[in-house]
């Protein structure tokens, strides 16, 4: 395989990492929407490091609250306090609903968390199964990938982790034949990300919860993609008019650094008792600053205006653009994030689209996935859809010779 970039890193990689990437491409260093390689290469970033990088690479405001609290306090276990951590978890429990949160490192940790959680609400009367959706995507760990709607990724780790059971997304009767003495929770993403950028329907949600409340279920949204302003809302479950007994943060949490959270309601608030769930580095001091000053740039710079507004238009326009080609199929998302929806994988069209240097994502093998910062101007959202409109062309000349 031949690479652009640094020769050296890219050695040091092959020869000392352990190879469960394969990574197309070397940057230096990045600055709002864009990311450079070491020849001066610009390349707008429509991937934000898969939902993470939100508010854009190298932003003023988080750099310098990592630079200070990294001067001060960087780390002291969770077995003391800080005057940090506490502040952003009443941030964002402000935001929310009354309840309380577990910080943890990522977003399969979280995740980790909503289980754990569950099946010690179950547990205390004889139920510890979790119903999730297939096309899903819940992280790496054993219990994550169990909990994981698509059996290629639990290949050749079998065998999986037993208490799970998917069934198909969007569908409430195949959901309520799921449902046995068995049951504690439902697990769900209100925009599957992995599995091809699919909102749940709003109704669907709605019937979701109903069931929750009729059989005494749990209802756990996982947002570790879809949360933090990505569809609009701060919280994505915001977006439906649908409030979670629990859901699972992390990825743009703090635009980087690593941070998960688990924010559970508060009748739930004491379902894990001391020393029962624990994470080494979950809310340190450096990472919490990081985190509030992401919601103090959400609150400052109006990004849910400016993510409603950009998403909006950028679907118009994709909608254009696409019209013209018979493999292109849809167009859908939330806010920005977006899916082109292609009957063939999706893997070379973002190939052809990376040449023109627009980095974007495929999902769910036949969607081009779209995760611009939420910060982005129309200017940059007009430069990407000239790159999409440039890779497009070229992929059709390839496919019609």
């Amino acid at each position: 395989m031949s690479y652009n970039g640094s020769e050296k890193s890219f050695q040091l990689f092959k020869d000392y990492v352990l190879q469960t990437y394969s990574p197309a491409q070397y940057f230096t260093h990045g600055k709002g929407a864009y990311l450079y390689d070491d020849q001066g290469n610009e390349f707008l970033d429509f991937a934000s490091g898969i939902s993470v990088c939100n508010l854009g690479h190298a932003h003023p405001a988080i750099t310098q609250a990592v630079a200070e609290q990294a001067g001060k306090l960087v780390h002291i276990s969770n077995l003391y306090l800080n005057d940090v951590t506490p502040r952003l978890a009443e941030k964002l429990i402000s935001k929310c609903f009354d309840g309380a949160v577990f910080f943890a490192n990522s977003g399969a940790e979280a995740n980790e968390g909503l289980i754990k959680l569950a099946r010690k609400f179950g547990n205390a009367t004889g139920r510890n199964e979790i119903i999730s959706m297939e096309n899903s995507f819940h992280g790496r760990t054993l219990a994550t990938l169990a909990a994981t709607g698509r059996a290629k990724y639990r290949k050749g780790f079998e065998p999986d982790m037993p208490g799970f059971r998917q069934v198909p997304y969007n569908d409430i009767e195949a959901l309520k034949g799921a449902i046995t003495d068995r049951t504690c929770a439902i697990l769900l993403e209100p925009v599957q990300g992995e599995g091809g950028i699919l909102p749940a329907d709003p109704g669907y949600l709605k019937q979701v919860r109903q069931l929750c409340d009729e059989k005494n279920l749990m209802l756990l949204f996982d947002e570790v993609q879809c949360g933090m302003g990505r569809i609009g809302t701060l919280y994505a479950w915001q977006s439906f008019g649908v409030q979670p007994d629990a859901f699972s943060m992390a990825k743009a949490l703090a635009n980087g650094l690593p941070m998960g959270a688990l924010v559970v309601q508060r009748k739930y608030a004491d379902v894990l008792k001391v020393g029962e769930h624990a994470s080494t580095f979950g809310g340190t001091p450096l990472v919490s600053a990081a985190a509030l000053a992401v919601q103090e740039v959400f609150e400052k710079e109006n990004v849910l205006e400016n993510v409603n507004t950009q998403g909006e238009y950028l679907m118009r326009e994709l909608g254009k653009i696409t019209r013209q080609y018979k493999f292109v199929k849809a167009v859908r998302g939330r806010g920005l994030m977006i899916g082109v929806v292609l009957d063939r994988p999706a893997g070379a069209l973002s190939a052809a689209i990376l040449k023109h240097k627009l980095i974007t994502l495929t999902a769910g093998e036949t969607v081009l996935r779209l995760l611009p910062p939420l910060n982005i101007t129309r200017a940059e959202a007009d430069l990407a859809l000239e790159r999409i409109a440039a890779g497009l062309a070229d992929y059709a000349a390839t496919i019609e010779e």
